[in-house]
């Protein structure tokens, strides 16, 4: 994403910012939407990049009169994959700790803090308890790239494989269908009444062509 396209996103993060602090005062947000923006671009990124933020962001939009507390979830969304490297499993947990730390600095509320940090870890499974609105938006958001069309969602594979490009073929491609077969066995993908009405089969028949494609390989 180019920086004229991630001024835009500076923008969102301030609204969410100030609107998640109540009106008290702070930092200047722009910095840390900086920070972060840094950190989405990354070279070792193809797919968690900050076309897949923005991607996330727009989806929280839609899904927002199903949360809670919306803007929350999407600080929650900016430090969601703020810390990612694809040869390590701890990303989610560092990237929870960098928010707890980051969000207290710039004056958001503890209770607030917390539940961005909740959200982050989240995404380790995509499994919020019912009633759970807040987790249910941001799973859901994350997850609608399963939902793409055709081209959209080989691109999507394209790019995971290029994170991966460490490595090698024969395992990528267990790896792989090990992960689609854990999707394909959940009960649901989604959890919000659009994303189980418009997202569900469509993701279903992507993640089960890619598998069919891994398999044929």
């Amino acid at each position: 994403m180019t920086d004229s396209a991630q001024s835009p996103l500076r923008i969102r993060w301030q609204e969410s910012l100030v609107a998640v602090r109540g009106g008290a005062g702070g930092p200047d947000p722009l910095p840390y939407a900086d920070n972060l923006l840094a950190r989405w671009a990354e070279p070792q990124r193809r797919y968690h990049t900050t076309a897949h933020l923005a991607a996330v962001l727009d989806r929280i939009d839609t899904l927002a009169g199903h949360a809670s507390d919306p803007d929350v979830v999407r600080l929650a969304a900016w430090f969601h994959d703020a810390v990612y490297r694809p040869d390590r499993s701890e990303n989610e947990e560092r990237s929870a700790v960098l928010a707890e730390r980051a969000l207290a600095e710039a004056g958001v509320p503890e209770d607030a803090t917390a539940e961005v940090v909740r959200l982050v870890r989240l995404t380790v499974t995509h499994d919020p308890a019912d009633g759970d609105t807040n987790g249910e938006v941001l799973c859901d958001a994350d997850l609608a790239v399963l939902a793409s069309g055709p081209k959209e969602y080989a691109e999507y594979a394209a790019q995971v494989r290029e994170e991966y490009a460490f490595v090698p073929d024969e395992a990528f491609r267990e790896g792989r269908a090990a992960v689609l077969r854990q999707l394909l066995g959940l009960p649901r993908l989604f959890r919000t009444p659009l994303g189980i009405a418009e997202w569900e089969p469509r993701a279903r028949q992507n993640l089960m062509t890619e598998l069919e494609l891994l398999s044929g390989m």
